[in-house]
């Protein structure tokens, strides 16, 4: 699925949003966003949310978030790629029942347009 929001607006944590990307993978989504500071700095936040039943029944979404800023961005993007290549050579199948699955193949022309996370996490 490809979703992303390329309007800029300040977001509650005070960066503007520039960009987002929700992956949906089984329970948990996975939101990508690139925000940017007063100075035109670009950082990420990703976001992990999963959807949670309270002991009253009732649902909630418990939420983990790392933020990546600039600096970071190469060491971070070196390291995702070598834990991922390691994996894939102990654990080809994995990579194999994905593309079996289709889960990890995009929808041609399945764009959509995210007004904030919180409004994505409740559509879930």
């Amino acid at each position: 699925m490809n979703t992303f929001d390329v309007r800029k607006e300040i977001d509650a944590e005070g960066g503007e949003e520039v960009y987002s990307k929700a992956v949906r993978a089984g329970r948990r989504t996975y939101f990508f966003d690139v925000k940017a500071t007063r100075n035109d700095d670009y950082y990420l936040t990703i976001t992990e949310s999963r959807k949670k039943q309270g002991k009253d029944g009732s649902f909630f979404f418990d939420k983990h978030k790392i933020y990546l800023y600039k600096e970071d961005f190469a060491k971070f993007a070196d390291g995702l790629e070598e834990v991922v290549n390691f994996v894939k050579q102990s654990k080809p199948e994995f990579f194999e029942n994905l593309a079996a699955s289709g889960d990890d193949a995009e929808v041609e022309g399945s764009e959509t347009t995210i007004t904030s996370v919180d409004e994505e996490f409740e559509k879930l």
